[in-house]
């Protein structure tokens, strides 16, 4: 039983009159009857009697009637959310990134598509790399910001939209000895206490190779998950500290960088290879990688 029929015979309900509801829906009379014959035909029951005035419903109608109005009131409904969801008029926005992501790449893209799409939710996780590729895989997250290259169990799973080539920078506090330099030495921090991102961490395993290769033991004094937290440990005189480039937009006149090599690392944008993202998610995707 087609939609259209069920809409046709709701307005022939409404009108009382073959007529009348045939000028309405822009069809003929003969076509609006044949439509009704048929619909008799396949309820196997009369739906309408004929009146001097026009048409009314028989028992059988009336039943039908409100099957048929509910049905076109679900239609409707559907098409509807769909339209909204296509037209951003509703939907959300799942991403996920380590602290200089969330901190520095993500407020201004999510405030560019709030603008654009006031309606749209957003959920931003903040967590290493390895959760965040993880929660792209199960699902849980549409887009990822992650360190290079993603390693563990469905990493395969993941593909890359875009990438940033990002640089740590080591920071110091004012008055330090190597406060005001531009550059520094990887043997100029032998005896320096460091404030660091956690072991395991993508930031954390990029300087200690670094370090290593150098043959330098990093004093590690304390380790945190918060970017903001290493900066203010850092200006409060606990030791030095090594930030993403971004963190330091604005003010990269304080970050050093490493005379024995530069410290770069990639950050990548990535969501699932056999998912389709849905509208809001691939607005936001192309804001986010406009401003890579």
């Amino acid at each position: 039983m087609e939609l259209t029929a069920l809409r046709q015979f709701v307005v022939i309900a409404e009108m009382g009159h073959l007529t009348r509801a045939a000028e309405r829906l822009g069809v003929t009379q003969p076509a609006l009857s044949a439509m009704v014959k048929k619909l008799e035909g396949e309820v196997g029951a009369a739906l309408l009697d004929r009146t001097g005035k026009g048409v009314a419903l028989t028992e059988a109608g009336r039943v039908f009637l409100e099957h048929a109005e509910a049905s076109v009131r679900r239609a409707d409904e559907a098409v509807a959310s769909v339209r909204e969801l296509v037209g951003l008029e509703a939907g959300s926005i799942r991403v996920g990134g380590g602290a200089t992501a969330v901190a520095h790449l993500l407020p201004s893209v999510v405030s560019a598509v709030h603008a654009e799409h006031p309606s749209l939710r957003f959920y931003v996780r903040e967590a290493g790399s390895r959760a965040v590729a993880e929660a792209v895989i199960s699902g849980e997250l549409d887009l990822g910001i992650v360190t290079t290259p993603v390693v563990g169990v469905g990493a395969g799973e993941l593909m890359s939209v875009g990438s940033l080539r990002d640089e740590l920078m080591l920071i110091v506090p004012r008055g330090h000895r190597l406060d005001g330099r531009r550059s520094f030495r990887w043997r100029e921090l032998n005896s320096e206490a460091v404030v660091a991102f956690e072991v395991d961490s993508a930031v954390r395993t990029v300087i200690d190779h670094a370090a290593n290769v150098s043959e330098v033991v990093l004093d590690v004094v304390m380790e945190v998950r918060s970017l903001e937290t290493i900066q203010r440990m850092v200006a409060a005189g606990v030791g030095i500290g090594f930030v993403s480039r971004l963190a330091l937009a604005g003010d990269e006149a304080r970050g050093l960088t490493c005379r024995d090599g530069r410290l770069h690392r990639e950050l990548a944008v990535v969501r699932r290879r056999d998912r389709v993202p849905s509208p809001a998610a691939a607005v936001f995707e192309r804001v986010l990688l406009s401003r890579l």
